[in-house]
């Protein structure tokens, strides 16, 4: 029979070394993830400034700014937002709580898990497709906003739908059966209870989901979004009845990241400067967002207790 010392002895040496590895490549990666931060910070925030933010692209780097580009940013992701949200939550809810459990419900999950890994090129021309069948039909859509936050709401939508089943499954199961030992319908096991307990992990994925989609450029690319403009859309809100408009959907655009691709394709280094400072108003948007998700979930959590 082997030594048991012995045994006990290599096994710790083998979680040391796995340890060690494991240290290794975090470090690695906060390494990496520390550099490029600075690289960008040297670079970019000499030119941040209210200037920056408020002035139009031009061919003079002192006084391009990126005000078409964020605004435009917004405006694709609020769009992206309502067309991705509301119908990942319902589908999650549905798939969860409510599909039966078959082979069509299987097929269904596998190619959702599937979408989430597909190019997003391939949703750039899928939109693509779409216009122009709009056009041969006569229905008048447009290359603007409304396209490109609905391109990008069906790229996310896997992830919104991912993350909000894994958040449904990680409710006890005693939390259904005491509610339908009360007396209540699914439905408001799911509208009171199912839902509302698991906001925080929805919040969590519904902001990874829009981190992925605000550095999408190849679909809006594809789809004509423009990499010099002059103008905003037009504002939703008007001094005259009705007071509300509609047509900044249909409105050309651009966003940050692909502001920040025209500007690091130019050889003059002052330009690489604007890129790098478009590079951490893109970042601070992401953890932005990242902190909008964590203040949900403690918040919903703290509420959940008392």
């Amino acid at each position: 029979m082997p030594d048991v010392s012995q045994l006990i002895r290599y096994r710790k040496r083998q979680d040391l070394v796995f340890n060690l590895i494991g240290l290794a490549c975090t470090l690695f990666g906060i390494l990496a993830l520390v550099v490029l931060l600075a690289d960008l910070m040297i670079d970019g925030l000499p030119r941040l400034s209210w200037q920056f933010f408020t002035s139009w692209p031009s061919r003079f780097a002192s006084r391009a700014g990126i005000l078409p580009a964020w605004v435009g940013s917004l405006c694709v992701m609020s769009v992206t937002l309502v067309a991705a949200v509301p119908l990942g939550i319902a589908a999650a809810v549905y798939l969860e709580e409510y599909a039966p459990k078959n082979w069509l419900t299987a097929l269904i999950e596998i190619n959702i898990a599937n979408l989430a890994g597909v190019p997003s090129i391939i949703y750039g021309l899928m939109a693509l497709g779409i216009f122009y069948g709009a056009a041969e039909l006569g229905l008048g859509l447009k290359r603007g906003i409304l396209l490109a936050g609905v391109t990008l709401g069906l790229l996310v939508l896997p992830i919104v739908i991912v993350t909000t089943r894994e958040a449904l499954r990680s409710i006890p199961s005693t939390i259904r059966e005491a509610a339908y030992a009360a007396g209540a319908t699914k439905w408001q096991v799911v509208r009171y209870h199912l839902v509302p307990y698991s906001l925080g992990g929805i919040a969590t994925g519904t902001i990874i989901a829009m981190s992925r989609a605000v550095g999408e450029t190849a679909p809006l690319i594809t789809i004509g979004a423009l990499t010099f403009i002059s103008y905003l859309p037009p504002s939703p809100i008007q001094s005259k009845s009705p007071f509300v408009s509609f047509e900044w959907l249909q409105s050309g655009f651009t966003v940050l990241p692909i502001q920040m691709f025209n500007w690091t394709s130019r050889p003059i280094a002052d330009f690489q400067q604007n890129a790098a400072a478009t590079g951490l108003v893109l970042i601070a948007f992401t953890l932005t967002m990242n902190a909008v998700a964590i203040v949900v979930r403690y918040r919903v959590r703290k509420k959940l207790k008392w």
